[in-house]
């Protein structure tokens, strides 16, 4: 942003906000309630454009603070937005205790005046990136769902048949197991319809896997002659939440299609996912979190912005030492954490993530030192615009 005169912050809310607009030396030009509406926005926004160039401030780029950024954009006005645990931290300098909107957005335009370091770029690069982040944001919705109904039916199956949960075990979303359940339910159904039937089935969506899948489901089977109270219910229940799930599942696979159809326009996504262990969600959540780091002046602010860089604590002669980052953004430091795991099948990373544990450090401590290494060459690749280049071997 090129030395705003006006700072606007702005305590984003459904219906309406509340608007502190500040001059360069502190005097409060608004302070009032602003309509969620783009015409209110555009009539305030005039009116401080005209005591020089405005910077306007959110503390939610998006959902409910995505009309006054884009009206804001439209009118050529730089905007930004403070993150809420940075925002958080800067309230507690204020006087105070109070929490309010008013408050809240004064907070926000006064950070914005002293704290320049503090604000992220809200500038989206086309409507792409829109549209990714929003089919990134149901992609994170669907997986917790996902989640949530794996467990529901691994409790209900524990409640009445713990062996054969045990022998379903990780395989449990497996579409050849969900179309088994949709279709025989629990034990008592299972048992009804017999080994052959039970491997058909299996057979149609596991090609590889459904002899031994049968034989783990067969023998579990026979481990319990008890039936458990309740049993009936679950055995009604099971069919709709194996369809439920599976239901969910296709939708990620669609969502994941759309997501590389639009990451297909994108010329940084061929740039990350030619790194082992960055996929097409990968890609797409690194593009959403940080677009192309060029608002990190290094990878080590990439590094502690993803809570990967180590916490240094030095405190007189008894504490010493580094410790792992508490904070961060948890969104993009999950996906460079699975993607250093997706790589180990790569030969330098793993030396590297060997060369760790050798060092007496455990395996997550490990991985996310090669997250942390990691993060320097994405940090490369995105400020060039070049390829991963594996290291060749040194000549004898």
């Amino acid at each position: 942003m090129s030395d705003p005169e006006v700072f606007v912050g702005l305590d984003v809310g459904k219906t309406e906000h509340h608007c502190v607009a500040l001059n360069m030396i502190g005097d409060r030009l608004v302070d009032r309630p602003l309509p969620n509406d783009e015409a209110a926005l555009r009539e305030l926004f005039s009116q401080l454009a005209s005591h020089g160039p405005v910077v306007l401030v959110v503390d939610q780029p998006a959902s409910i603070g995505a009309l006054p950024v884009a009206v804001a954009q439209d009118m050529g006005l730089a905007t930004a937005y403070l993150p809420g645990l940075a925002m958080r931290r800067i309230a507690d300098l204020h006087p105070g205790t109070a929490k309010t909107d008013a408050r809240d957005a004064y907070v926000i335009a006064d950070a914005a005046r002293t704290l320049p370091h503090t604000l992220r770029s809200t500038d989206i690069a086309g409507p792409a990136m829109a549209d990714l982040a929003v089919l990134m944001g149901y992609d994170d919705d669907l997986r917790d769902q996902v989640t949530a109904a794996t467990n529901r039916i691994r409790n209900l199956l524990l409640s009445i048949h713990p062996a054969l949960e045990r022998a379903l075990g990780a395989e449990l979303a497996h579409p050849a197991i969900l179309a088994l359940m949709a279709r025989y339910g629990g034990p008592s159904g299972l048992r009804k319809a017999g080994k052959a039937r039970i491997d058909a089935v299996l057979k149609k969506k596991a090609p590889r896997l459904h002899a031994a899948l049968t034989e783990r489901i067969w023998t579990a089977l026979g481990e319990q002659t008890v039936v458990v109270a309740g049993s009936s219910a679950v055995e009604s229940i099971l069919p709709k939440q194996a369809q439920a799930l599976a239901g969910l599942l296709d939708q990620r696979v669609q969502i994941a299609a759309e997501v590389e159809k639009v990451l297909d326009d994108h010329p940084l996504a061929r740039v990350l996912t030619s790194m082992p262990g960055v996929g097409v969600r990968t890609a797409a959540r690194i593009l959403v979190e940080i677009g192309d780091a060029s608002s990190f002046p290094s990878a080590g602010h990439l590094a502690a912005y993803a809570g990967l860089a180590p916490v240094t604590r030095r405190s007189g002669s008894s504490i010493k030492g580094e410790h792992p980052a508490r904070g961060g953004n948890k969104r993009l430091k999950n996906a460079l954490f699975l993607s250093a795991f997706a790589a180990l099948h790569d030969p330098e990373s793993r030396a590297y993530y060997d060369r760790k544990r050798s060092q007496g450090k455990k395996h997550n401590a490990a991985l996310i030192c090669l997250a942390r290494r990691r993060t320097d060459v994405i940090y490369a690749m995105l400020r060039d615009g070049t390829c991963y280049q594996p290291k060749t071997p040194a000549a004898a």
